[in-house]
């Protein structure tokens, strides 16, 4: 059986609050779970004492069991001094897409070749 470690959503419209489960990676975002090992309230100030609360024992525990944590509570983790989150990095992701790369390249021949005609004359 995969265990994750992961954010169930609840809270009503437009409030999420969120409990840090461990749960089998097969079961729904909301659905059943094995263990409730924490919470989390984006709505509060990211300083907040309140804004994520975790039992260290518990995480801990289902760590060394194999259970792993989605990219979301490896930052929890992570800021709890439990789990070493490498730092992620796409140089990709900046780049623009192929149309629009080739809209670039047309637009500097256009404006080579209206450059070039007004040093011609």
């Amino acid at each position: 059986m995969s265990l994750k470690i992961r954010l169930a959503r609840g809270g009503a419209k437009k409030r999420p609050y969120y409990r840090i489960v461990v749960a089998d990676a097969r079961s729904p975002r909301d659905g059943r779970f094995i263990e409730k090992i924490g919470t989390f309230n984006p709505l509060l100030a990211k300083d907040a004492a309140e804004r994520v609360t975790l039992d260290a024992e518990k995480a801990k525990a289902w760590l060394e069991k194999g259970a792993q944590p989605t990219d979301r509570v490896a930052r929890f983790l992570d800021a709890a001094g439990l789990l070493k989150r490498e730092a992620r990095n796409n140089p990709k992701k900046a780049e623009p897409g192929k149309k629009a790369q080739e809209r670039a390249a047309e637009r500097a021949a256009k404006a080579a070749e209206a450059s070039e005609a007004a040093s011609a004359e």
